[in-house]
C-alpha cells in the first residue's frame, strides 16, 4: 500500500499542474547532462513501447499456458492491463497534470514496463532465477524512466508515480488471484 500512497501523495501534490517543478527541473537537467536526449535514449525507452510489450506479455501468457499455471497465465494477461486501464482513464483525468498538452501524471509507459516487469518477477521461479527477473526489470525500468525524462516526455515525478501504481496494482491482481479457487 505504500505505492498507492505515494501515487496519491505525488499526485495531489501536483494535480493541475502544466510545468516541471523546482525538483524535477534539478532532476530533468542532471539525466539530460549524463544521458542526453539523442540515440541512447530513445534506445532506453524502446521496451516500454506497446510493440514490445504486447508481444512480451502474449509470449509470457503462451509459456504459462504451455507449462499449465493458469493463474499465471490470467496474472500475466490481466495485471498489466488492469493497471495501464486504471492510469489511463481513471488516475490522468483525475489528477490532470500536463507535459507538452497531454496528461502526463502518472507516466504511462512506467507504468506499462513496471507492470510486466513485475509480472515476471512473480512468475519467476523462486531463487536465482526471481533475482535475475528482478535485476533486469529494475534496470530496464530505470532506463525506461530516465529515457521519459530525458526526451521530455515525462517530468521524474511522473515516473515515480507510475512506478509505485504499477507496484500496487500487479500485486493486488496476484493477492486476488490467489483467493479464487482453481
Amino acid at each position: 500500500m505504500v505505492g498507492a500512497l505515494i501515487t496519491l501523495l505525488i499526485g495531489l501534490r501536483y494535480a493541475g499542474d502544466h510545468e516541471a517543478s523546482a525538483l524535477d527541473a534539478v532532476i530533468a537537467d542532471a539525466l539530460v547532462d549524463v544521458v542526453g536526449s539523442g540515440d541512447l535514449a530513445w534506445l532506453l525507452v524502446t521496451p516500454s513501447e506497446p510493440q514490445v510489450v504486447l508481444p512480451l506479455t502474449a509470449l509470457v501468457v503462451g509459456l504459462c499456458l504451455v507449462q499449465r499455471r493458469w493463474r499465471g497465465a490470467v496474472l500475466a494477461a490481466t495485471a498489466p492491463l488492469v493497471a495501464i486501464a486504471l492510469n489511463t482513464w481513471v488516475l490522468k483525468p483525475a489528477f490532470g497534470r500536463l507535459s507538452e498538452g497531454h496528461l502526463a501524471y502518472p507516466s504511462g509507459h512506467t507504468v506499462s514496463i513496471v507492470a510486466v516487469s513485475a509480472v515476471f518477477v512473480l512468475l519467476a521461479r523462486p531463487g536465482v532465477a526471481r533475482w535475475v527477473a528482478a535485476v533486469v526489470g529494475t534496470v530496464v525500468s530505470l532506463g525506461v524512466g530516465v529515457a521519459l525524462v530525458t526526451l521530455g516526455f515525462h517530468y521524474p515525478t511522473d515516473v515515480v508515480g507510475g512506478a509505485a501504481f504499477a507496484l500496487t496494482v500487479v500485486p493486488l491482481v496476484a493477492l486476488a488471484l490467489r483467493r479464487v479457487p482453481h
